[in-house]
């Protein structure tokens, strides 16, 4: 009788109902466009790639596909393997994406250092002579693990960070469980594939997926290492708080909401005595606290105490920089949570606020809290928000499972699930493969196809000083297997003062690696030259018309987006082959 109930299919109106709803959401999202201010994936960009019939078809299919997804029984025996397997799949349909955001230079210069001089030099000279600017030293160190073990290529991060958004999946699942039921982590872990703008995310050689994952991580073990207190559970709890607070100095904030784990449980341990609540005594829960937090201090103290020079000039630029371009680059809350987030996870976040209050749940804290605290300190930019999205998935599960009759729910959920990955696949994928930076991608693939081992790079100054275009480099190098040689131009630099204030003030003060630093080859000259312009004709400067006298001009790679200032080209000048007899 139970297999029954779960696997009975929902009744034919509300199908209809919701398969309805689920073309009309879109539909209003597309109509009401121009209200998305987003700066990676505004709507307003999307759709001259992509038909908007066409994802209605596809959203269409895909609630058919939700209808046979909430008759299946193969999610309820097997709930873990079933969103692990749903939500790596889905997010290797996105590897085709290139990197679209410049911070990539940083993450990557920092583990090729790794790569190249090995654990020690790194451990030894982040900060130093490996360039650190506000970033902790977690992700570029796996990073540059994954380039030491399996050499320099971007299918292992790719599949590394795809890796660690299923793991977020199954822990945003697993707490859920773990909180209150099945059912609510089950749709949980569903609901992050409802967020079209994390799977933009997924692929790019950044730090937030990885954030992500290691604070939903850090809050699951907390949670269990309080109710069972073994010694596995506790040291599991000290090194997932560790990972997470060596991640992003983000996290240090966010991981307030441990004090709000240990709340919830001495509350519910102080009503064990009165026959409501099960688990510890407040003794042990103290007792177990105390282990969780001096263990995490000694470790992550000595990590940072071995770094504190670094640490305090990064909380200086932190204070200094950052806090105040909160305001300067945000976007705005409608956007954020109308279109880069399925608007029914949002509504029902909202409801699960009423639903918590009015079953006055002490648990629903633990969710709740971070995602509020950033909405009330107007925290207003979607990258700085995407570590809660784990969090917003619970809240929405929770005000989903308000929903009568268990086949219903799921289906709903697979219908903002089917909706989501259509918007993220056949409208943001389409549009992020048009950046100009995907022609840095293709310039590598075709250097990788001449043959050369070595090139030598060179760019050309944007005379608009939006960015310094030596950050180009590290990326052209992440996507070539020849050897990039680079010798930075004299190159006039904007003000002190608009530098201080610039979005992309990183790029004006990375330090050259020295392994990008041109050989004395007596003269002789590399068989072919990149140029990196801000425009495909850009006129070469007169040091850079030297260099490439006697150079036949082959490929420029010119895709163009035409829609964020800053472009990227390349030029590939080749010498001819018996010039280099």
């Amino acid at each position: 009788m139970h297999e029954q109930t779960r696997t009975r299919p929902p009744e034919l109106v509300p199908v209809l109902l919701v398969s309805f709803l689920s073309l009309l959401t879109f539909g209003v999202q597309y109509v009401s466009r121009r209200l998305d201010d987003n700066r990676l994936t505004s709507w307003q960009w999307l759709f001259p790639h992509t038909h908007p019939a066409v994802i209605a078809a596809l959203i269409a299919a895909g609630c058919a596909a939700a209808y046979l997804a909430a008759r299946s029984s193969f999610p309820d025996r097997r709930p873990m393997a079933f969103l692990l397997l749903l939500s790596y799949g889905t997010g290797v349909l996105f590897w085709s994406e290139p990197e679209v955001l410049v911070d990539t230079a940083r993450y990557f210069t920092q583990a090729k250092h790794l790569e190249l001089y090995g654990v020690p030099y790194f451990l030894r000279e982040w900060g130093r002579a490996v360039p650190a600017w506000t970033d902790l030293p977690l992700l570029p160190f796996l990073y540059g693990l994954l380039f030491s073990v399996f050499g320099e290529s971007r299918i292992w991060i790719q599949a590394f960070t795809t890796a660690l958004f299923s793991l977020t999946v199954a822990s945003t699942y697993l707490l859920g469980r773990t909180l209150w039921d099945e059912d609510t982590g089950f749709i949980g872990g569903l609901l992050l594939l409802g967020m079209p703008y994390l799977f933009t995310q997924v692929p790019l050689m950044l730090v937030d997926v990885g954030t992500m994952c290691f604070f939903t991580l850090a809050v699951l073990a907390v949670v269990l290492a309080l109710r069972r207190g073994d010694r596995r559970s506790l040291a599991g709890a000290v090194s997932a708080v560790t990972l997470a607070l060596l991640a992003k100095y983000s996290t240090w904030m966010l991981l307030s909401v441990l004090g709000v784990v240990f709340v919830v449980q001495w509350l519910s341990s102080r009503r064990r005595d009165e026959g409501s609540g099960a688990g510890p005594e407040p003794r042990t829960v103290l007792i177990r606290t105390g282990i969780i937090a001096v263990g995490t201090a000694l470790l992550t103290g000595a990590v940072l105490f071995f770094f504190r020079d670094v640490v305090a000039e990064q909380f200086r630029l932190l204070l200094e920089y950052q806090r105040p371009g909160f305001a300067r680059w945000s976007e705005g809350m409608v956007s954020t949570f109308f279109f880069p987030v399925h608007p029914l996870i949002s509504a029902a976040a909202l409801y699960s606020l009423i639903a918590a209050v009015r079953k006055r749940d002490p648990r629903y804290l633990i969710i709740g809290w971070t995602v509020l605290l950033l909405l009330a300190l107007r925290i207003e930019r979607i990258r700085y928000l995407l570590t809660v999205f784990p969090m917003l998935a619970l809240m929405a599960a929770y005000g989903i499972r308000e929903i009568d009759g268990r086949s219903l729910r799921r289906f709903v959920v697979f219908c903002v699930v089917a909706g989501s990955v259509s918007v993220a696949a056949a409208a943001y994928l389409p549009f992020l493969r048009t950046v100009s930076l995907v022609n840095l991608r293709e310039a590598g693939a075709y250097l990788d196809s001449t043959g050369a081992g070595s090139v030598e790079v060179e760019t050309l100054p944007d005379a608009r000083h939006l960015l310094d275009r030596r950050v180009y480099v590290p990326i052209l190098d992440l996507y070539t297997k020849a050897s990039i040689r680079y010798r930075p131009p004299r190159e006039t630099a904007p003000s002190r003062d608009v530098i201080n204030v610039s979005s992309l003030r990183f790029t004006w003060e990375l330090r050259d690696p020295g392994y990008y630093a041109v050989p004395d080859t007596g003269g002789e000259q590399p068989r072919v030259i990149a140029v990196i312009s801000s425009f495909p004709d850009q006129e070469l400067t007169s040091e850079v018309k030297k260099k490439v006298r006697g150079y036949r001009r082959g490929r420029t790679f010119g895709t163009d987006e035409g829609v964020y200032q800053s472009k990227t080209f390349v030029t590939i000048y080749e010498k001819a082959f018996d010039e280099n007899k």
